[in-house]
């Protein structure tokens, strides 16, 4: 399994994200209807708003999990967080950084993950990730790719609002 990378700036992302002020807050219909529809249209079981900490992944919204959080250097959102594009997996025990990790392993057996990096825009630096997973291998069309980033932009414009 491939630890999910840290940037080199990690210092000032943290500082932008705690500037958000939305680590450690309840649950706001705001995020959670994106969740919920992404669920809806991707037919996934998962759907997540997570927070990218220093130590955690933490999920302002999540759809099919019963937890708020978890370790960063497992996360795939701590991989997505990283990438210049969205980072799909379309089967993750095809995927040599993925296919040992702790969660295609065991609960909640992730097989396909499709993560967007989520901007503050004061710092232009990412502090979390929209994304989806399945327990299944899958593909997405390109209406899927549109659908998907419409998504995580709205998903961003909530995370800069004041």
């Amino acid at each position: 399994m491939q630890k999910a990378p840290i940037p080199e700036n990690d210092k000032e992302r943290i500082c932008a994200l705690n500037g958000l002020e939305l680590l450690d807050t309840a649950s706001e219909e705001r995020f959670d209807c994106l969740t919920k529809e992404a669920v809806k249209r991707f037919s996934v079981p998962i759907s997540t708003i997570t927070l990218v900490d220093k130590d955690r992944e933490w999920f302002k919204s999540a759809q099919g999990l019963s937890t708020r959080e978890g370790p960063r250097d497992i996360s795939f959102c701590g991989h997505a967080l990283m990438s210049q594009v969205v980072l799909i997996i379309e089967d993750t025990l095809a995927d040599p950084r993925f296919a040992d990790n702790p969660m295609v392993k065991g609960e909640p057996f992730i097989r396909f993950y499709a993560g967007k990096s989520l901007y503050d825009r004061d710092s232009n630096l990412p502090i979390g990730v929209f994304c989806i997973k399945d327990n299944k291998p899958r593909q997405m069309s390109v209406d899927d790719m549109n659908d998907f980033l419409d998504l995580a932009q709205r998903a961003e414009d909530e995370i800069n609002k004041k």
